[in-house]
């Protein structure tokens, strides 16, 4: 397996008045794991369906190692596609649904057998051959799909929500085994997901779209830690927005001085040159609680709304004096925490932990609005019952 370069430039999907996708150009680097990372209706799926060759492109070309493939057809491009559904043939047998599309692909039945039965090799399912998909769980189904696609050794792999259909332990159980995966075959990779854990576990690097653009490109780590804007920000990861004002800003170097409510707080990261209105962005894992009485540099005084144990960690929602809720992280280290519903705490905000973004137009509960849903159904299911 070789190759395995693509470059997207300019691409533009339009349904009749609906932009789906809007001029986004990247580059996903030969033998790379990259994500497409966004909620539904931000053009990531157009976008996966149209390098698979099953939307034609309005505008922008689809290069695959230096040739413009936009107007091939699908079985012309050396990519192949792993779906949600799997779509499996119930009628064949494990090694039969693995060979299919070799079939067509002019392959000699002698090397069918061995490409078979080093594919299923691959996914750990040697032994399987002569089953049928209804007598395997839906993990051993999902890599049943991969190694059908594998078989065919395209150079860059397409993977639209493939763990979607899954349980959430199987889930994570898949995300580890499908990293090594790609590691081992060295293929391009390039996974849709909605999923922010399956995003940061497994990608080189992601982009997070938004309304048919992308929003922010790097590694998980730059996306998590150096949220471009409070989208990117609220979308990845558990992050607490505040409307904040710049009372000095910091010139792109010192600390930017900012005002929340009646207090006055400083920010070491983000746009330290703002002024106006902003947002402040913390991770729920930076913030501090401590008692109540307790002052210091950007110190807040709020009060315990809620906590929600989740095993390894407890999630604490808080009500800050400024009318502000945010949540903390507080990790499970053996011993009890120490507050309950009603706690008066002191919240510490830390300085390097704060991070200065741009006002994108609307309020902090609007953002909240289309998220907080998803995180609390999130924490919901996954809390012991």
């Amino acid at each position: 397996m070789s190759g395995g370069h693509v470059k997207l430039e300019s691409l533009t999907k339009r349904f009749d008045d609906v932009t789906a996708v809007d001029e986004i150009s990247l580059e996903i680097r030969a033998g790379e794991f990259f994500s497409l990372l966004g909620p539904s209706g931000c053009g990531k799926t157009t976008t996966l369906r149209m390098i698979a060759g099953f939307e034609p492109p309005t505008n922008g070309q689809i290069l695959l190692d230096g040739t413009d493939v936009g107007s091939w057809a699908p079985n012309r491009r050396n990519v192949n596609t792993v779906f949600q559904s799997y779509a499996l043939f119930p009628f064949l047998t494990v090694a039969e649904n693995v060979a299919f599309g070799m079939k067509y692909k002019s392959v000699p039945k002698s090397e069918r057998d061995s490409r078979v039965a080093e594919a299923l090799e691959m996914v750990q399912l040697s032994g399987y051959e002569a089953r049928r998909p209804n007598q395997l769980s839906g993990g051993q189904q999902q890599r049943v799909a991969l190694a059908r696609a594998l078989v065919l050794r395209p150079s860059v792999l397409l993977l639209d929500e493939p763990l979607g259909a899954l349980d959430a332990k199987l889930r994570r159980t898949l995300q580890v085994e499908l990293g090594a995966l790609q590691k081992q075959v060295g293929i391009t990779f390039l996974y849709v997901t909605h999923d922010q854990e399956e995003a940061l576990t497994m990608s080189d690097r992601l982009a997070v779209m938004n309304h048919g653009r992308i929003a922010q490109l790097g590694t998980p780590e730059e996306v998590y830690n150096e949220p471009a804007d409070a989208y990117v920000a609220d979308f990845l990861g558990v992050s607490n927005l505040m409307d904040a004002r710049v009372e000095r800003g910091g010139n792109g170097q010192g600390p930017c001085r900012l005002r929340l409510g009646d207090f006055t707080l400083e920010a070491q990261a983000g746009q330290l040159d703002a002024t106006g209105a902003v947002k402040l962005a913390i991770r729920p894992e930076r913030i501090h609680l401590r008692p109540y009485e307790t002052g210091g540099v950007n110190s807040l005084p709020g009060m315990v709304e809620r906590l929600v144990f989740l095993g390894s960690t407890t999630h604490i929602y808080v009500r800050l004096a400024t009318g502000s809720a945010l949540q903390a992280l507080v990790r499970n280290e053996g011993g009890a925490v120490p507050y309950s519903q009603g706690t008066p705490v002191s919240v510490g905000l830390p300085a390097d932990a704060l991070r200065v973004l741009p006002d994108p137009g609307v309020s902090v509960s609007e953002i909240h609005d289309e998220t907080l849903g998803d995180q609390l159904l999130d924490v919901t299911s996954t809390a012991p019952a």
